[in-house]
C-alpha cells in the first residue's frame, strides 16, 4: 500500500459531531418557505395545513425533560474511564438523550414529548480499535448491553435500548475513529475508520483525488460504519454500487477478538461472513474499520433533468437504460405527486427564466400532456469528457423513444445542491403539528407499477381510517438490471393520537410492500421498525437461520439485542 494519508491530531471527544437532540442536522439550519411562493398553497391543498396561519408547536426546553437516571454503577463507569480516558465515558443527561434514539419521525415525536422508556446509561468514546476491544470485553464481562453509535441518523429503530432492558446499556460512540488510514492506489482500496462521517471521509479522500462515490440522503450526518451496518445505498449507486458492493474488507470487534475480513476482490470461502456483517446492525460486534473500493474523482459530473408524460413512460425509460449499454451515475424519476411537490419547493422564477418555464408548460400542453400527470426525472453522468458525452447521447435516445423531454442541467444542478436538505422539511412540518416520513422498498420491474398502486391505495385507506387528509408521493431512486427501488413519502396533520395515527399509515404502507411483491426495506435497515414484516419477506426458515446466527455469535445477547429479529 501507499504511504498513509496525512494524519490529523487525534480526535477528542469534544470534536465529535452530533445532531441537535430534537431534530435533524445542526442548530441554526432549517427549511424556510417564505421564498417559495407555491409551497404554502401546495401544503394547504395536500394535507390541509395552513402555513400562513403561523401556528407552530413549541419545542420543549431540555431542562424541562425528565430524563431517567443512569443505572450504571460508579465502579463500572470508572472502569470504562480508565480505558478511554477521563471525560470519554459520560453519564450526563444530554449525552444519553442524544444517544437514545435515531431520527425517525417516531423518534422525534417521542423525544420532543420527553418520552424515554429507556436511555443508555453511559456513553463511551474510544479513541481506537484497541480501546473498543477493551470496552467490549469489560461490558461483556459485566453482562452489559453494547449499542454501537455512528452519526445517529438511523430511522428504523436500530439504536434505541429496549424499554424492558434491565442490564446496563452502553452506547459505544465511534466518532473519534474518523480517519482515512491508508490508500492502496494501485488497487483502488481505502482503509477507513468506521466512525468517519460522510463529509469528513470524502474530504480526506478528495484531497488526494479519490472518491468513494457513496452519497445516501443522510450523507452529511451518517457514518461509514452505520452505512455498512444497515446496508445503505447512495444516490449514485447506479455507478458505484450499494454499500454491499463497495465494502471489500472489514474489522469487527467481538468478545475475545477481532473478526477480520481481508480485502480481496472475490473469494469462495463458504457463506460470506462479509455479507453477514453488512446489514447486521451491531448484532455481530462493533465495526471499527472498513476497506472500501474508491475511484479517481471524475473529470466531469453532470446531472440532467427530463420530463416524462407520465410515470409509465418514465419507468419504461429507466428500465431500458438499466438494461442498455448506458452507465449513468444517477437514474431517478418522481411520480406526478412528487413532481408537484418539487416544483412547489422551488424559488420564484423571474424574468427570462419565468418566461422560459411558462413557454415549456405551454408547449407540453400543446403536445397533449396532462401536466398533473407529468413526471420529473434526473439522470447523471460521470467520467471523462468523451465518456460522459457519449453516455448522455445514448440516454437521450432512450428518453426520446419514451416521449421524454430534456430540460438541461439547471434543475439537475439545483437538485444536486439541495439533495441532502429534505429531512429538514420533516422537522418543519413536525414543528407545525404534521407528520412527514418515508418508507422505501425494491421490487422487480414487472411489479413496480403494482407496488406503486398498492401503496397509494393502502395509504389512502389508512388516511380514511384515522380521519385525516393525507398525501403520498414517490420516486424511483436506484436502478438495477432486474428492478429498482421505490421511495415513498407520506404526510398528514396530526390528530389527537400522533403515534397511533402514524402507526396506522406506516403499517399499511409496509404491508402493501410485502403483499405487492416488494421488500420491507431497500436501504434503511430493519431495526425495530420493520421487524414485524421480516418473516413475510425472507420466510420462516430465513428468520430461523438469522436467529441461529445471532444466537450462536452472541449467546449472551450483549450486542444490540433484539434488533432485526428477537
Amino acid at each position: 500500500m501507499t504511504d498513509p494519508l496525512r494524519r490529523a491530531d487525534a480526535v477528542r471527544t469534544g470534536d465529535v459531531k452530533h445532531m441537535k437532540w430534537w431534530g435533524w442536522g445542526v442548530e441554526g439550519v432549517g427549511f424556510h418557505h417564505e421564498d417559495k411562493p407555491d409551497f404554502a398553497p401546495f401544503v394547504l391543498k395536500a394535507v390541509g395545513l395552513d402555513l400562513l396561519a403561523g401556528k407552530r408547536t413549541e419545542r420543549p426546553d431540555f431542562s424541562e425533560l425528565k430524563v431517567p437516571a443512569s443505572r450504571a454503577p460508579e465502579t463500572f463507569v470508572k472502569l470504562l474511564s480508565g480505558i478511554v480516558g477521563d471525560g470519554n465515558a459520560v453519564v450526563d443527561d444530554m449525552s444519553r438523550v442524544v444517544h437514545t434514539y435515531g431520527k425517525s419521525l417516531r423518534d422525534l415525536v417521542r423525544i420532543r414529548a420527553g418520552e424515554f422508556a429507556r436511555t443508555p446509561d453511559v456513553v463511551v468514546y474510544p479513541a481506537d480499535e484497541a480501546e473498543v476491544q477493551m470496552v467490549v470485553e469489560a461490558a461483556v464481562e459485566a453482562d452489559a448491553v453494547i449499542i454501537p453509535f455512528g452519526g445517529g441518523s438511523n430511522i428504523a429503530g436500530s439504536l434505541e435500548p429496549h424499554a424492558d432492558e434491565s442490564r446496563v446499556v452502553v452506547s459505544l460512540d465511534l466518532g473519534r475513529l474518523s480517519r482515512v488510514l491508508e490508500i492502496d492506489a494501485e488497487s483502488g482500496l481505502a482503509r477507513i475508520q468506521a466512525g468517519a462521517l460522510g463529509p469528513d471521509l470524502e474530504a480526506q479522500l478528495n484531497r488526494d483525488g479519490w472518491t468513494m462515490g457513496h452519497f445516501p440522503d443522510s450523507f452529511t450526518h451518517s457514518s461509514l460504519g452505520g452505512w455498512v451496518a444497515t446496508r445503505s445505498s447512495g444516490m449514485q449507486s447506479d455507478k458505484y454500487g450499494d454499500i454491499a458492493d463497495i465494502v471489500k474488507g472489514l474489522r469487527v470487534v467481538r468478545a475475545g477478538g477481532v473478526l477480520v475480513i481481508r480485502a480481496v476482490p472475490s473469494a469462495s470461502t463458504g457463506p460470506s461472513v462479509r455479507e453477514m456483517v453488512v446489514g447486521s446492525e451491531g448484532r455481530l460486534g462493533v465495526i471499527t474499520e472498513v476497506t472500501v473500493q474508491v475511484h479517481r474523482c471524475p473529470e466531469r459530473r453532470d446531472i440532467y433533468a427530463y420530463f416524462f408524460k407520465n410515470l409509465d413512460h418514465g419507468l419504461a425509460a429507466m428500465q431500458e437504460i438499466a438494461e442498455s449499454d448506458v452507465s449513468p451515475s444517477v437514474t431517478r424519476i418522481s411520480d406526478a405527486h412528487e413532481t408537484g411537490f418539487s416544483l412547489a419547493t422551488s424559488k420564484e422564477s423571474k424574468g427570462i427564466q419565468k418566461m422560459a418555464q411558462a413557454g415549456l408548460m405551454a408547449y407540453l400542453k400543446k403536445r397533449g400532456w396532462n401536466l398533473d400527470e407529468m413526471c420529473l426525472s434526473f439522470i447523471g453522468f460521470e467520467g471523462g469528457e468523451a465518456h460522459a458525452k457519449r453516455q448522455k447521447s445514448l440516454a437521450d435516445r432512450i428518453v426520446r423513444k419514451h416521449h421524454g423531454i430534456g430540460v438541461g442541467k439547471g434543475p439537475g444542478a439545483l437538485y444536486d445542491q439541495k439533495k441532502f436538505d429534505t429531512p429538514y422539511i420533516r422537522d418543519f412540518l413536525l414543528d407545525r403539528g404534521a407528520a412527514g416520513d418515508v418508507s422505501e422498498t425494491a421490487g422487480p420491474w414487472s411489479k413496480l407499477r403494482g407496488i406503486h398502486a398498492a401503496v397509494y391505495d393502502a395509504a389512502g385507506r389508512a388516511y380514511e381510517k384515522i380521519g385525516r387528509k393525507g398525501w403520498t408521493m414517490s420516486h424511483m431512486s436506484h436502478s438495477y438490471h432486474s428492478g429498482a427501488c421505490l421511495y415513498f413519502t407520506f404526510a398528514f396533520v396530526f390528530g389527537d393520537d400522533p403515534l397511533g395515527e402514524y402507526d396506522t399509515v406506516k403499517r399499511a404502507i409496509q404491508q402493501a410492500f410485502v403483499d405487492a411483491g416488494g421488500t420491507i426495506s431497500h436501504h434503511h435497515g430493519v431495526g425495530l421498525e420493520h421487524a414485524p414484516w421480516l418473516e413475510e419477506d425472507i420466510s420462516t426458515q430465513g428468520v430461523a437461520v438469522m436467529s441461529g446466527l445471532f444466537g450462536a455469535a452472541d449467546p449472551g445477547g450483549n450486542f444490540n439485542p433484539r434488533k432485526i429479529v428477537v
